[in-house]
Order: structure tokens, then sequence, then C-alpha cells
């Protein structure tokens, strides 16, 4: 899930999620150190890793439970649509062409849709990742892995942060819930020592304003990542739309990414 990463989605009968108290479909949930927010104001939040999260996190997937057809409002994945994005990392401008392809790809018996994503600053290469969503029947968008590489004058330099559910012990994640609410915390993607992401709901009123225009009633996370908790990233998700905005900051760097052109 490489939107802003250069360098760098539970139903009750599917699969047990748990944190902290207890949510739609049968999630448990976490209601600490949350903030949300009005049209236009500011998100933020505690610096801390959410807490409550199991320490064995083991979601049962039952594949005749999910669908490659991905229509959360959130999140709707609608094969041939490309999503355009420009940014600025470090101060370099890079560009996210976020391509939702009519290809599959099988992912412990469930049958995901794969997802293009390619980044270039200056008209050069620097990442080229392809994602795997499915949804389950509650409408919660699950994360099955994703195959990653990192460029440098047309070379790779590194794979890390590929994963894939059931290999090495991988598991699913949820990148966006059925039913967002504020508090609700949940896991992105797990591989031990390589990707644990982990979200927090913090805003269901937000709004922003991107190339593409002005959305309001956002959906905005608060994403952490457990390896390297000095990193913390907000994004946004516009309804029928999907991501519009993300900002990150830590561990020494800087990026904005920005919605600007819808294609399909």
């Amino acid at each position: 899930m490489n939107w802003t990463r250069i360098s760098s989605v539970v139903a009750t009968t599917v699969a047990a999620v748990c944190v902290v108290g207890c949510g739609s479909s049968g999630t448990q949930l976490s209601t600490k150190n949350t903030t949300s927010t009005a049209p236009g104001s500011t998100v933020t939040t505690s610096p801390s890793v959410p807490t409550g999260l199991p320490a064995n996190y083991n979601p049962h997937i039952d594949p005749s439970q999910f669908t490659n057809h991905v229509t959360n409002k959130y999140f709707p994945l609608k094969p041939g649509r490309t999503l355009i994005y420009v940014g600025v990392r470090d101060g370099a401008p890079t560009r996210h062409v976020f391509a939702v392809t009519h290809q599959t790809r099988t992912v412990l018996g469930v049958k995901c849709l794969v997802i293009s994503d390619v980044v270039t600053s200056n008209g050069s290469l620097v990442e080229k990742t392809t994602d795997w969503y499915a949804q389950d029947t509650s409408g919660n968008v699950w994360y099955f892995g994703e195959n990653t590489a990192e460029y440098v004058n047309g070379v790779v330099t590194t794979t890390a942060g590929t994963w894939e559910a059931g290999v090495d012990k991988a598991k699913a994640g949820i990148v966006m819930p059925a039913t967002p609410t504020v508090g609700k915390v949940y896991r992105q993607e797990y591989r031990p020592g390589v990707a644990l992401d982990v979200a927090r709901i913090v805003s269901l009123n937000a709004t922003a304003t991107v190339p593409a225009g002005t959305y309001n009633h956002l959906v905005v996370t608060d994403d952490i990542n457990p390896l390297d908790p000095s990193k913390r990233e907000h994004k946004w998700y516009a309804a029928g739309i999907g991501f519009v905005r993300a900002v990150l900051k830590g561990g020494g760097h800087s990026e904005t990414v920005q919605l600007k052109q819808i294609l399909g």
C-alpha cells in the first residue's frame, strides 16, 4: 500500500480482528486517544502507537465470504479506473498512477483484484507496486499483500516491504472498514518485521481541497508503522472515490500526495 511510501482493508462470520471494545460486524475496536474533526479543521492525534492490538493476530479467512468486486463507499475499486496523484517528497515532485486492473490474483483461496501503483519523480521511475484487495460479505476491504520494488536509474534497489498473506507468517489486514467510526483501530497489513501498519479513524467529517477539487465529509485515518513509530501519516478518503490526500512526516522524511485526475 504505497501511495505515499516511495521508500516504503471484518465480517462476524469471516474473521476475528480483535483490539479493544466492540464495533460493527463483530470487530473489536479501540476508542482511546482519538480526535474527530469538523470540515476544514486540523487533525491532531496522540503520537503513540494505538494500544489494545492483540499479540496473537490470526484472522480466519473463508474464501467463500470474499469477492473481488470491491464496492466499499470509501474504497471503491472499479476495474479500468485510474487515479492520478501529484505530490512532493523531501522537496522533489512525485507523480503516482493508481490503476485498477481487470486482473485477479488468488491469495489464500481468495480471488483478489490487482492494483498497479507506479511512482515517478521528475520523469524517472522510483517505485512500482502491485497490490491485492478483496471485499468481504459485510463490505470491509481486505489487503492481501503487495509486490513492491524501488528503483534508481532504472535499476531495482530493494524489494523491502513485499509481502503476501499466507507466506512467511504474513496475514491479511483491512484497508477500509465497511462502517467507519471514529476511534476504530485496525491492522492494515501484517508480516512480522516487514509490514505492520495500523490505522485509527480520527474523523468522518473532514474537508480537503486537492487539484481534482474540494471534497467534504471525508474519512480521515491516522496511520502508524510500529516498526518506525516516528513516521505518522494522515490519509483522507472521499465517498465514491477513495483516497484523495495524504500527509506523511517522520523518519527524516516528509511527503504530500493529492488527487489530480480521475480517468475511467
